[in-house]
């Protein structure tokens, strides 16, 4: 049922990188019939030529370019020709849904943009992405730059040390996340009212939106979040790494106290119970570099399997530090991945941007 959940709904993508055509691939997976308009005099979405050195550079498609353009179709149209330009309009003016992430003043010029279509299908959902809250504001903006706007630069990393931008482009994927629950109401309220809508969203106010608590901690207190590596800054231990007797690395995330004394009762290490710098977590976090001696000491004596082993059985979270491939050796990843065969016969995978199930028929009970 899940995978035809929108069956007959037509999206069309104005929209190349990565958050865009993530929301196309999103509507592509439920069953939706996604028409991916590409620029044919720049050999299309730009991503196409973010390949590695290890790929084949005669290739027309990168990785980076399969990993949100799985089911859909492929138009490469000039839109500054007529010709061209008046088949992507009629395209677009049968569609249910249009994501977008021109520029404001180059969609009007093609006349593409959400008032002029719109006019014409008063039922149609346009969706637009732009890179800050004003719209018109056309400033150039990565993924990189939006990282360093909204503040994930300036904590993400390790103390004394230089920002470290996060490996994959989450602000592009968070702004994804947004467009597609507005896209989402939208279409409920279609189905209410006959009406369509035009959503918006930027990349700059979804990374401000998923600050959560590092926001809510200066908002309320003043304290503005340094650079602490994998440390949280309101639990201990909790992202503190750790080295093991066989040289691999161990990872914490103790969030209560049930969790504490089941750690310390693992490690043998019950007497910090009673130790008035680590009986809650207010004082765990203000003593953390003491507590993580003590841990690291008993850690160092123990081998990771045998650790986690005993840990996962106490119900303590902890992880390994996993690589690509051994996060592709868990069953549950081998099943997030998706394959299509291109044109040219080339087989492509990615990994699916959705993680939930509906299933109108099961009963949980």
């Amino acid at each position: 049922m899940q995978n035809q959940f929108f069956k007959g709904l037509k999206v069309v993508e104005f929209a190349s990188v990565l958050a865009g055509p993530a929301v196309g691939m999103f509507f592509a997976e439920l069953g939706a019939e996604v028409i991916k308009i590409e620029n044919k005099t720049t050999g299309g979405d730009v991503t196409r030529g973010w390949k590695q050195p290890d790929e084949d550079p005669d290739s027309p498609i990168s990785a980076y370019w399969c990993s949100v353009n799985w089911g859909k179709k492929h138009l490469m149209l000039d839109l500054n020709d007529p010709s061209d330009r008046a088949e992507a309009i009629k395209i677009a003016l049968n569609a249910d849904v249009i994501i977008s992430n021109f520029k404001p003043s180059s969609a009007r010029r093609l006349g593409i943009d959400a008032m002029t279509l719109r006019l014409e299908n008063q039922r149609l959902i346009y969706a637009q992405l732009n890179a800050y809250a004003d719209p018109e504001d056309e400033s150039p903006a990565f993924d990189a730059v939006l990282q360093a706007e909204a503040g994930f630069l300036f904590m993400n990393g390790e103390a004394e040390r230089p920002p470290v931008k996060m490996p994959v482009a989450l602000i592009d994927i968070l702004a994804a996340h947004q467009l597609k629950e507005a896209i989402l109401l939208a279409l409920i309220h279609r189905e209410r009212t006959g009406e369509g809508s035009y959503v918006t969203t930027s990349l700059l106010e979804s990374a401000l939106a998923s600050l959560a608590n590092q926001a809510s901690n200066y908002l309320m207190n003043g304290h503005i979040p340094q650079r602490m590596g994998t440390r949280h800054p309101n639990i201990a231990p909790y992202g503190d790494t750790f080295l093991c007797a066989d040289g691999q690395i161990l990872l914490l995330a103790v969030g209560t106290e049930r969790q504490f004394t089941q750690l310390c009762q693992v490690l043998d290490l019950e007497n910090l119970l009673q130790n008035p710098d680590f009986q809650t977590n207010t004082a765990r976090v203000k003593n953390r570099e003491q507590l993580i001696r003590l841990l690291q000491a008993r850690i160092s004596t123990m081998t990771l399997n045998d650790l986690m082993t005993q840990l996962h059985a106490s119900r303590v979270p902890a992880a390994r530090i996993r690589d690509m491939k051994s996060v592709f050796e868990l069953p549950a990843a081998q099943d997030m991945v998706l394959e299509e065969k291109m044109a040219d016969g080339t087989r492509t995978k990615r990994v699916k941007t959705i993680a939930f199930r509906i299933d109108s028929q099961s009963n949980p009970l």
